[in-house]
């Protein structure tokens, strides 16, 4: 919580991404990111991420296969009544989706409603699963 309470703009409009913890500036841009994960994702000027770039198509990704890898046996995504896919509500999750719904909503997208993950966020868990590049900074 020191973290995020004490990250400030030094200056009128300017946030320079460094938090002042414990008597020390902590990075948080982009290379302290990388670096902190220990994977540095190299991307060129206007280059996007296999993530961003699935999330951009209209096809990107495959509902069904995300829906047999993210929910436990029997259950479904949850559906509107026009029949559009809304997300995957936790008593459908498998154990491993339930970890990373909780860490993502805790602590990377932060988000006070937790009882379940709409279809965007079922592509993040899904793309971090299957390996497909993600770039988290």
């Amino acid at each position: 919580m020191e973290f995020y309470a004490n990250a400030w703009p030094t200056e009128e409009g300017v946030m320079d991404k460094r938090s002042w913890v414990r008597g020390q500036w902590i990075p948080y841009d982009e290379d302290a990111i990388n670096q902190f994960l220990g994977h540095l994702l190299i991307l060129e000027e206007g280059q996007c991420c296999e993530y961003t770039e699935r999330r951009i198509q209209v096809s990107g990704f495959d509902e069904e296969a995300i829906g047999q890898l993210l929910c436990s046996l029997g259950h479904d995504f949850a559906w509107s009544v026009i029949g559009r896919c809304m997300g995957i509500m936790r008593t459908s999750m498998t154990t491993l989706t339930q970890i990373w719904m909780t860490l993502l909503l805790s602590n990377i997208l932060p988000s006070d409603h937790n009882s379940d993950l709409p279809l965007p966020k079922c592509q993040l868990v899904y793309a971090i699963l299957t390996q497909i590049s993600v770039h988290v900074a």
